[in-house]
């Protein structure tokens, strides 16, 4: 089942061919030189350079895939049986921008339309295949899903394909916000995630500040960073100016440790509770090297498995996976025409 998949949910313009599990071909532009000057995102500035990107994206994606097929007409929609596009959770003007276009075409080339969730999108990234199938992962049901990004973070009970039951999400700030926001405070650009890492990493990951762990001590799986950020705004205010940027360094590894240590924790409750030890990972901050390392030290202890996506461009937004999360919810028959395409839902939720 060969899926034209487009995501626009934030500041990637991305479209994808893909067959199952299989990713035929694919295009992304990211727009983070254009919102690196502002410190984030700024909605306006997304939905304009998806408007100008998508169409050349898609194109590519298209020419690729003829390639891929040895099609002589670099042009052709044949062998395309459904076209899929996020429809949430996102900004609601660069969502508006891939949903019309997945309309346009879908009506174009006499198509039906795969509406997807963004997040399933997240949990299906560890299973993304290349066109030779690898790497062979195979199902095995259930999984509880950690999905940590720069707007989420929850944990999911996967009982089955398009079967979700949120277990635990933030309260406030989500992971990746939060160590954009910590970055920002240092006085780094955006995104700043990958700054904290980078400087942690210069001294092994130590954990000198100690900053607080919020939510430990809950017996349920809420997260909340909006007080760990607070308390490393007012650590840093109480810090010398000369002795904070000499200190850039622990400054950075222990909020990144905190941030962490929190998300191991919340996990390692959920499969005490449940009784799942079988993990994925997806979202941004599930890109971070000693994140993995982390997660992959605690499962050992529960002698369970589990999953990072693979290649590295799916730990960001991107739209092959949106494309295989869409070949299974065609088998579920969950299709819709052009015109009953349901509205954008900024706010979406799973399940």
């Amino acid at each position: 089942m060969r899926i034209l998949a487009i995501d626009t949910s934030c500041d990637e313009t991305a479209a994808a061919v893909t067959d199952g599990r299989k990713v035929l071909a694919q295009a992304l532009y990211s727009q983070v030189t254009t919102h690196k000057q502002w410190g984030g995102v700024v909605p306006s500035l997304a939905r304009r350079a998806h408007e100008e990107r998508i169409d050349g994206i898609i194109a590519q994606t298209i020419k690729k895939y003829n390639i891929a097929i040895g099609n002589k007409d670099l042009t052709s929609y044949n062998g395309i049986d459904y076209l899929a596009v996020t429809y949430g959770p996102g900004l609601a003007i660069a969502l508006e921008v891939g949903m019309k276009k997945a309309q346009e075409l879908a009506l174009k080339h006499n198509k039906q339309i795969i509406p997807v969730n963004h997040m399933e999108g997240h949990i299906y990234s560890c299973f993304v295949q290349n066109r030779n199938a690898n790497p062979k992962r195979e199902f095995s049901f259930p999984y509880l899903a950690l999905l940590i990004s720069g707007a989420h973070t929850e944990i999911v009970l996967v009982t089955d394909h398009i079967t979700y039951k949120v277990l635990g999400e933030t309260r406030d700030d989500a992971a990746g916000e939060a160590l954009d926001k910590a970055a920002r405070m240092l006085g780094f650009g955006y995104p700043g995630g990958p700054t904290l890492e980078r400087l942690a990493k210069q001294i092994d990951n130590s954990d000198t500040y100690k900053f607080p762990r919020p939510m430990i001590g809950s017996k349920d799986l809420a997260f909340s960073f909006s007080g760990l950020k607070t308390s490393f705004l007012y650590f840093l205010r109480q810090m010398p100016e000369d002795e904070k940027l000499s200190h850039l360094k622990e400054l950075s590894s222990s909020f990144q440790e905190a941030v962490f240590d929190t998300l191991k924790r919340k996990l390692t409750r959920a499969i005490d509770t449940t009784g799942v030890n079988n993990i994925i990972v997806g979202g941004g901050v599930a890109a971070n090297k000693r994140l993995r390392y982390i997660l992959r030290a605690m499962i050992k202890t529960k002698k369970g498995s589990i999953y990072f996506p693979v290649y590295s461009y799916l730990t960001g937004d991107n739209a092959a996976m949106i494309g295989v999360v869409a070949s299974y919810k065609a088998e579920k028959g969950m299709i819709c025409s052009p015109a009953d395409l349901p509205d954008r839902v900024p706010r979406l939720t799973l399940g």
